[in-house]
């Protein structure tokens, strides 16, 4: 599994930003892009092209992810931003609207406490890709993931 994190401008400044820890943990198996409304990336709308990507973004028709298996997409997609910049970056994405869609279930609240207007059951970014690591099998790089992000939280 490869993780895509589409980011909104902003938050590649933010000292919050949780995707940070998800690219050192993962290495190059998460790739950072930074999200143009008018100029989506090439490389992205390649892999939507072939079929390779899904979304995890929460929607009523969105499958339920419990175990991500070889069956899925080689590539997820997680929108790095404010919820409200994330909703607004999907909605003037045309490309994000057509792929297939995840949604995680979470197990339990967010830790997560440094932003303010989460919506609730939300994640933030290292969670849910430390959540997909644990259903995908991987739960050594969940850890080490989900220690990280406890780490910073304490900081």
């Amino acid at each position: 599994m490869n993780i895509i994190l589409l980011t909104h401008t902003r938050e590649v400044l933010r000292a919050n930003n949780t995707g940070q820890l998800v690219s050192k943990v993962l290495g190059e198996r998460a790739r950072v892009v930074e999200w143009h409304r008018k100029q989506p990336d090439a490389a992205l709308l390649s892999l939507i092209a072939a079929g390779k990507v899904g979304l995890v973004f929460p929607s009523d028709e969105a499958v339920i992810e419990t175990t991500v298996s070889s069956a899925s997409a080689e590539y997820l997609v997680l929108i790095d931003a404010t919820w409200q910049e994330a909703r607004k970056m999907f909605n003037q994405s045309p490309y994000l609207k057509t792929l297939p869609r995840v949604a995680l279930q979470a197990s339990q609240a967010s830790i997560y406490p440094l932003r303010r207007n989460q919506i609730e059951g939300g994640l933030c970014t290292a969670e849910c890709v430390a959540l997909l690591l644990k259903n995908a099998g991987e739960p050594v790089l969940a850890k080490q993931l989900t220690d990280q992000l406890m780490a910073f939280i304490e900081d």
